[in-house]
């Protein structure tokens, strides 16, 4: 696909950053509706919850039949320093 490339090495310059800072990454919020997610998304960052994008994660696990898709919103959190803190 066009440009696929060029997304998998932002993905991957912004996993390796992280990876250099220890820390773990906390769910923020999930939901099986692509529209209800984005809304999240656009919240945080409006009010200012989140200043660097890259430090969201959206997992999209993949449906089936019997189970629906789904997205998760996480957060990168840096050990010791607690959630929310500026």
């Amino acid at each position: 696909m066009p440009g696929q490339r060029k997304r998998k090495r932002s993905r991957e310059r912004a996993h390796r950053r992280m990876a250099a800072v220890p820390g773990h990454w906390e769910p923020l919020f999930s939901t099986q509706v692509q529209s209800e997610m984005k809304e999240y998304i656009h919240r945080l960052i409006a009010d200012g919850e989140v200043t660097d994008p890259e430090t969201l994660r959206i997992d999209q696990f993949c449906g089936r039949l019997t189970h629906p898709t789904s997205y998760r919103v996480s957060v990168f959190v840096p050990d010791g320093v607690p959630h929310g803190s500026p």
